[in-house]
């Protein structure tokens, strides 16, 4: 069982690579960056730089990391570790990608993690795809799942399965938005700060689901539409109201700090900038507090 089972407790246990085993080195970047959509080429030393950074400040609220480990089979993607797994109350659901390059990872992250006694339930196989940037759990019983190009409907069954009939599993269709070649996730739009706070990118939000969360008394803070390509969206909350973001988004910044936010800010021109991967992408929570 895993415990504190939510996008907004103080972190406990979470997971992440560093750049030197994702990346690996400049022959590895060149081979693989453009192929893999990136925007523009990763500095490796940078990157190392950014992500020891990005470490500090998510230990300095007593969170254990586990590094996962590198394998050759893993391309430069290996470093955003959050969708190749998701978690639910019983313990870890591996995923299985959508973007063919991903395939091997969730094997990799399931077989470290049962070494280091993280339960591993199960895992979403055949025709179902499922990645961990389109699940937000709300509590240990309310979970949202986005239907999107990268988590599809045999996926979110199989998933549903693997939680019980004891979680509520809210749906959130997606728009095509820029199509199948794209990374939209459901947590493009939508970063849990706390149990009734959310900050949210509406223009790009499914209605019915939009609603669903205000039903439910959560207060929304918006994400202007200049930041929304710069990843204002994607927040890590590392404890109740304590976040970190990619520097670049000083309104969206000033929107979490009216609402009662401490805001971390970290460079991230080398690990999230050229693949669009920021601080959520870049961590696999495991427990909370």
């Amino acid at each position: 069982m895993l415990s504190g089972i939510n996008e907004y407790g103080r972190l406990k246990k979470l997971a992440m690579r560093r750049p030197e085993d994702s990346f690996v080195d400049d022959e590895k970047i060149d081979k693989e960056w453009k192929n893999l959509n990136y925007h523009t080429r990763p500095d490796l030393a940078k990157a190392k730089v950014e992500h020891a950074r990005f470490a500090e400040i998510i230990e300095s609220v007593g969170a254990e990391i586990l590094y996962l480990p590198p394998d050759r089979k893993l391309t430069m993607d290996s470093i955003y570790v959050r969708d190749a797994a998701a978690v639910c109350p019983k313990g870890v659901i591996l995923a299985n990608m959508g973007k063919k390059q991903r395939e091997a990872e969730p094997g990799i992250h399931g077989h470290f993690l049962e070494e280091a006694d993280v339960p591993v339930i199960g895992a979403i196989q055949g025709q179902g795809k499922l990645e961990g940037g389109d699940l937000i759990w709300l509590d240990e019983k309310t979970v949202a799942v986005g239907r999107t190009y990268r988590t599809n409907d045999a996926g979110i069954r199989q998933f549903k399965n693997l939680v019980g009939p004891e979680v509520h599993v809210e749906i959130a269709t997606m728009p095509h938005y820029k199509g199948p070649t794209d990374v939209f996730h459901l947590m493009s739009v939508i970063s849990p700060l706390d149990k009734d706070l959310q900050l949210v990118y509406s223009p790009l939000m499914p209605i019915p689901f939009r609603e669903w969360l205000i039903a439910r008394g959560q207060t929304l803070v918006e994400v202007p539409d200049s930041e929304f390509a710069s990843m204002g969206c994607n927040v890590l909350t590392i404890a109740p109201r304590e976040v970190v973001m990619v520097k670049g988004n000083p309104e969206t910044k000033a929107r979490m700090e009216a609402a009662g936010c401490k805001v971390h800010v970290i460079e991230a021109d080398a690990i999230s900038v050229p693949g669009e991967g920021g601080p959520t992408c870049l961590t696999r929570p495991l427990e909370r507090h």
